[in-house]
């Protein structure tokens, strides 16, 4: 990975540690947990949602578990961005950023507060979606994006090369 890709990789890593960072700050001091404030009626609201454990709250409680899982997985993250290339390779590149960035913003929470703070409320036909955060938001597009390189992208390059 050349000077460029680093910095542009390393300027989208921080920006969405800080926005997550931000967010979830805004939400601690500004709204009461389990406080749900409506922004669009039957479909998002902000709710302070504390979450002690992984995804829809699986494994409460298992801190030491997030942390080794956490470092492992940055591990595998910061070792997946060397071949990071965003003009040949935008949907890796950014998908292996995200996955640093929003895995970082999650890893703060653990470790400062032992959980982590979740806000976005979201109601689809009905059905009340896990409450969740942006470094949630960027974990999941970086994985789709990553989904997609490694599916659809990776092997048509593959066969240019050969």
């Amino acid at each position: 990975m050349d000077r460029k890709n680093y910095f542009i990789g390393l300027a989208i890593v921080v920006g969405i540690i800080l926005l997550d960072q931000v967010t979830k700050s805004l939400v601690a001091n500004n709204i009461a947990i389990r406080e749900m404030i409506t922004i669009i009626p039957s479909f998002l609201y902000l709710t302070h949602h504390v979450n002690p454990g992984a995804a829809w709250g699986m494994l409460p409680g298992q801190l030491t578990f997030f942390v080794i899982v956490t470092i492992i997985a940055l591990g595998i993250f910061v070792y997946l961005s060397k071949d990071m290339v965003f003009k040949e390779k935008p949907f890796y590149s950014m998908g292996v950023v995200l996955l640093i960035g929003g895995t970082i913003g999650n890893f703060i929470d653990r470790l400062r507060l032992g959980h982590v703070i979740d806000f976005i409320d979201v109601y689809i036909f009905g059905y009340n979606f896990p409450v969740f955060n942006v470094a949630d938001m960027a974990l999941t597009i970086g994985w789709i994006a990553l989904a997609i390189d490694l599916v659809f992208l990776n092997p048509q390059r593959s066969d240019a090369d050969a």
